[in-house]
């Protein structure tokens, strides 16, 4: 990224007729650290000089994150994945952190279910911050992870609790199979029939 980055503000500066000094005039920095950015060679640079940097070419430097690997899960993620293993029939099998088939793709089911039709995938959450953008996640994982439904298991807390509330009749549409249906199904070996939300008590942690 940093050896792309240089490369698109040393053709914006060459393209407008800028010299290194200039540049480095206008943001701050010597004419060899800007010769070290077009590089890609300045590791320590901050995200304030990259946009600094950017204006003073033309050129507006936004960043954004996209969802990549599976990030590092703790041991209250870990519990609430095992306190839902531990819903499951005998008959159904459970993998955790399966990665999706595409090529290249860094995401990771926390879980699947399989031995009941279709392939299940499981998602948990311990903290609900946005649930338009976890909605939106997870819907881009349905599509490309392969499976016709998901189990989102959600932490049992006050907090949680009053993100959903706010959801309000959003959480029926992407979830319409009830919690207490879906943990019948399970329990007994079948496929829920479609994609449900289950709040579920962290076990404390020994």
């Amino acid at each position: 990224m940093r050896v792309e980055l240089g490369e698109e503000f040393r053709d914006a500066r060459v393209a407008a007729g800028l010299s290194q000094g200039r540049v480095a005039s206008a943001i701050g920095i010597s004419p060899s650290e800007v010769g070290r950015i077009e590089r890609g060679e300045a590791r320590w640079v901050s995200i304030d000089t990259i946009a600094r940097h950017g204006a003073a070419v033309g050129l507006d430097v936004r960043a954004r994150a996209y969802p990549g690997g599976t990030p590092l899960r703790d041991g209250a993620h870990v519990a609430l994945l095992g306190a839902f293993r531990d819903l499951l029939n005998r008959s159904l099998t459970f993998r955790t952190e399966v990665p999706l088939a595409t090529p290249g793709d860094l995401r990771a089911w926390d879980g699947i279910v399989g031995g009941a039709g279709d392939p299940i995938g499981v998602e948990a959450e311990m903290r609900i911050r946005d649930w338009q953008r976890l909605e939106r996640r997870l819907a881009l994982k349905q599509r490309d992870g392969g499976v016709t439904r998901i189990v989102l298991l959600v932490a049992d807390t006050r907090t949680n609790r009053v993100a959903l509330a706010a959801a309000g009749a959003a959480l029926g549409v992407s979830f319409p199979v009830s919690a207490q249906a879906a943990i019948a199904a399970i329990k007994e070996g079948r496929d829920p029939g479609g994609s449900s939300m289950i709040l579920l008590p962290v076990p404390a942690r020994r």
